[in-house]
């Protein structure tokens, strides 16, 4: 009885070390091969390529050593690595993990979403860059990317180009350069070790559960594709074409030029035949204003004929007189704004089943959390002005541009504005959008407590009318659509919301409107005055951070009780939703104050320059940071209706900015399925739950955007 007893105590102690032993991550690196061209094509269509293979797999479990798997050379996968690919106990990291999930589906292993980790999005969401180098670099890891892996990519992943001294190949293989190849085992190994040392050194900085729930269902979304009207596609290239060559013809035959659509050559001929006339013509209020606009337009040397300058010409009455100029200028102006590449990006990247994949990166505006567009960049889409969109749809697909030309009298404009509609839903089913009602003045509102602004949100949401009665001090019944007092109280609004003054409202165009600067100045001081909350809320989130930052120590503020906090390594803020933001190495940095030389102490950070996209230095202040917070705060409420849309029955297909698209069936019942999806998204999360919240929509066989 002993005996047994002990035999089975054994077994058990044995069991638990087994368990005890088990391996809990496993990070994962590959190399691959397919002639299609990832960049212009997307990673979703190079791994459906007939060609691509994996070469190469780097793996190590926790902590063990790296091993390379050299499949391209006859190596095969280890029991205990293709066991482990399908066991849901062990963590799969990548960097950028999407492109290994699907690369290992393409060749039979087929893990689920909810297994993969992805190092990339962790980097982001410590508001660190991107790219595995990047990352390397920042954080100085010990075993940082190699810097040799652009020139190995190109050899071994990519055909090359048949010459005499490669034989005639097509295509790189191992015993072709066997040191090369050496290289590449050893990169691939280093990607592995830089991936897990990043996993460890953040791993102090949690992912909130909503925030990885929020990951496995931007996958789902990017897997799901968007279909493409490739008809469409096509006949707006073949439109853009007929067209583009009748404006060279026109323009042609009026300068004798080679090619009037060359700025230098364009430059030449206006000089030589017309400079003179329109200078002639010009006030000096004129003169200075077109130097002040475009850098010394007038100074021929370095006159330029860009867009910017050939815009400002078109205004002159002196150019408006001359046909011929006229003429030359507009169709250099329609040439230079010809809107085909987004078709051919989406013919490039649709697959075999018509869809465009992988469309939206994760956390792909730092910081705030946005998602970025990647491909066809769906966030960057020119508006639907006509009012009848299918007329010129149809226009187009027939190939018709001269009756295009004929009706709106700009072919290019025509083929902007349906590069939307281009993105159609497939047969029975029809496409549900639902936008966010001006969500982020609702979430500054919410967020200061500004109780007048609560109430309009509260009831017909109808902010400008009300903000233009509150700041003009007249009734609600004057401020009309369409009215001069609504329009300056529109153009506050959208520019006023973050601590901006004048510079924002010009940039919100309200000098284009008529407005002197002292106009919008006063418009300024009426807004602010008029927003007391919103404006101290600009001083307390600032009075905040630089206490964290200064002291090193916890502070809560504002009226929604923001959490600021700062370690050795970031300055953060938790926003209610429990996510939060990070500013990678705060410092105070004396900076010079406007045109004074009077100095201050300035909050800044290391990050990416938006404008050189270099990693540097940054400086933030009250309204930046308030900024930042609200427009995360809305991606998070984004973020929650998509969570609650799909999981009542609805499939996105797309998102873009605060909107949700959605593929419904169109069975007669679309009406209903809009309003469930408006309903959805109106109610906000717990953390948020006097928040009022609103949305409007439509459904439609396409997307399109009024």
């Amino acid at each position: 009885m002993q005996m047994l007893v002990r035999i089975q105590l054994g077994y058990l102690l044995l069991k638990y070390k087994k368990i005890m032993a088990k391996h809990k991550d496993l990070f994962i690196d590959i190399e691959t091969y397919s002639s299609v061209d990832i960049k212009s094509c997307g990673s979703y269509k190079y791994i459906e390529s007939p060609d691509f293979e994996i070469l190469i797999i780097g793996y190590a479990f926790d902590d063990e050593d790296v091993q390379v798997i050299d499949l391209a050379q006859g190596e095969e996968m280890p029991d205990e690595f293709a066991e482990a690919l399908f066991d849901e106990d062990i963590k799969k990291h990548a960097h950028n993990a999407v492109f290994e999930r699907n690369a290992f589906k393409r060749v039979g292993y087929d893990i689920p979403i909810e297994q993969w980790y992805c190092t990339l999005v962790k980097s982001a969401y410590c508001g660190l860059p991107l790219g595995l180098d990047q990352v390397s670099k920042v954080l100085d890891l010990q075993d940082k990317k190699l810097d040799t892996g652009k020139a190995l990519i190109k050899y071994f992943s990519c055909p090359c180009k048949p010459t005499k001294i490669n034989g005639m190949r097509t295509r790189n293989y191992p015993w072709d350069a066997p040191e090369k190849w050496e290289m590449y085992k050893t990169y691939n190994k280093y990607d592995v070790l830089s991936e897990r040392e990043i996993y460890y050194r953040l791993s102090k900085y949690s992912i909130p559960p909503f925030e990885r729930s929020l990951y496995i269902l931007d996958q789902h979304i990017n897997d799901r594709g968007i279909l493409v009207d490739k008809e469409l596609a096509e006949s707006a290239i073949a439109v853009d074409e007929q067209y583009t060559q009748m404006l060279m013809d026109e323009s042609k035959s009026i300068t004798m030029l080679d090619n009037p659509n060359s700025v230098a050559q364009l430059k030449k001929w206006y000089i030589a035949n017309y400079a003179d006339l329109v200078d002639a013509t010009l006030s000096m209020k004129d003169i200075e204003y077109l130097k002040t606009a475009n850098g010394q337009f007038y100074d021929k040397a370095n006159q330029s004929m860009a867009a910017d300058a050939i815009k400002m010409l078109l205004k002159l009455d002196a150019v408006q007189d001359i046909q011929e100029l006229r003429t030359v200028l507009e169709n250099r102006q329609k040439l230079g704004r010809s809107s085909v590449k987004k078709y051919y990006t989406m013919m490039n990247c649709a697959m075999k089943d018509g869809r465009v994949r992988g469309t939206f990166q994760f956390y792909g505006a730092n910081r705030t959390g946005r998602w970025a567009g990647r491909l066809v960049q769906l966030q960057n889409l020119s508006k639907n002005h006509v009012e009848n969109i299918d007329l010129p749809r149809e226009l187009i697909r027939k190939r018709d541009w001269d009756a295009v030309n004929m009706i709106y009298g700009d072919v290019s404009d025509i083929l902007s504005q349906l590069v939307r509609t281009t993105f159609i839903a497939p047969k029975g089913m029809l496409y549900s959008v639902a936008d966010f009602s001006a969500i982020e003045a609702r979430v500054v509102s919410w967020l200061a407590d500004e109780e007048w602004r609560m109430d309009v949100f509260r009831g017909d949401g109808k902010i400008y009318e009300a903000a233009g009665a509150r700041m003009f001090n007249v009734p609600i019944e004057a401020i009309t659509k369409g009215s001069d007092l609504r329009a300056k109280a529109k153009n506050a609004e959208l520019a006023l919301g973050y601590g901006g003054s004048l510079g924002a409202m010009k940039r919100m165009g309200g000098d284009k409107m008529g407005m002197s600067d002292a106009e919008m100045m006063h418009i300024v001081k009426l807004w602010r005055t008029s927003n007391p909350s919103i404006v101290e809320l600009w001083a307390e989130i600032e009075a905040c951070a630089h206490e964290a930052v200064r002291y090193h120590r916890r502070v809560v503020g504002t009226p929604r009780n923001l959490v600021f906090d700062c370690d050795d390594d970031y300055f953060t803020v938790q926003l209610p939703s429990g996510r939060k933001l990070f500013y990678y190495h705060p410092v105070f940095k004396e900076k010079k104050v406007g045109k004074s030389t009077r100095t201050s102490k300035i909050l800044h950070y290391e990050g990416l320059n938006q404008e050189t996209k270099q990693w540097g230095l940054i400086d933030t202040y009250g309204g930046k940071l308030t900024e930042n917070i609200v427009q995360a705060i809305s991606r998070d409420l984004i973020g929650y209706a998509m969570e609650n849309l799909e999981s009542n029955g609805f499939g996105i297909t797309m998102h873009v900015h605060d909107e949700a698209i959605a593929e419904v069936p169109d069975n007669g019942d679309a009406d209903k399925w809009l309003d469930k999806m408006i309903n959805i998204m109106k109610q906000p999360p717990d953390w948020a739950s006097d928040l009022p919240l609103n949305a409007a929509g439509f459904t439609s066989p396409y997307y399109q955007k009024d």
